[in-house]
């Protein structure tokens, strides 16, 4: 398999799929272009990027080719049984596919104005509303997993799966922003970033040359 990926300092979907590749098990060939630069609009419309509209991250798997990154879980569940990814009790399967499909489609505003970037804190400052509502939204999806499921482990549901890859890059922004959160979400925060995939991400990104500009900007106040 071959998984191409963005830069690892920014590129939140990225991270998804890779970690989707490591918790599968399986062996693949990582590939990582950096977004956004000089050739990024010719690399994009060349045919690895084809199926995908030049978007990543975009796993291949021989003749078989998956993009979106909750579109590759599914896939490599099938691969190597869904028990790798979610949990084996069936309520708890249920929460956690309807919190990795929630955390796919929302939290648009917590997104754009705060982007990814694994190598910067910046200064804390308040959120805007809409931001405050979805990290609100966060807190409420972690804390019903833990006190549900999550006695087994540090994790949502207790091992670490589909649901934590799913919400680790909100982890990282979290940390890159200050974000506020409950109290009790500092410790499955410190799981996700402990996790030694998660380090090893980061490593990654600290060696990176690239820079993206737009994504090197600290907060603005709420209202600017």
């Amino acid at each position: 398999m071959k998984l191409i990926i963005g830069n690892k300092a920014y590129s939140s979907w990225s991270l998804r799929g890779w970690l989707a590749c490591k918790q599968s098990g399986l062996p693949f060939e990582e590939v990582v272009v950096p977004l956004y630069d000089a050739e990024w609009d010719r690399r994009r419309e060349g045919d690895e990027f084809a199926p995908s509209s030049g978007k990543v991250p975009i796993l291949w798997d021989g003749e078989a080719v998956v993009w979106d990154s909750l579109a590759i879980v599914d896939y490599l569940a099938d691969k190597v049984g869904r028990d790798r990814f979610w949990p084996a009790d069936e309520a708890a399967r249920a929460m956690a596919r309807s919190m990795a499909a929630e955390m796919h489609s929302s939290f648009q505003n917590l997104r754009r104005k705060h982007p990814m970037n694994v190598r910067q804190t910046f200064p804390a400052g308040r959120p805007d509303d809409d931001v405050l509502a979805e990290l609100s939204r966060v807190m409420e999806l972690w804390a019903q997993a833990r006190a549900r499921f999550g006695g087994g482990g540090d994790f949502l549901f207790g091992e670490f799966g589909a649901a934590d890859i799913m919400f680790a890059p909100v982890v990282t922004r979290i940390i890159t922003w200050q974000l506020p959160i409950a109290r009790f979400a500092a410790g499955y925060m410190q799981a996700v970033l402990s996790h030694r995939w998660m380090q090893d991400w980061i490593a990654g990104a600290q060696e990176e040359d690239w820079v993206i500009q737009q994504y090197e900007q600290p907060a603005k106040p709420a209202g600017a």
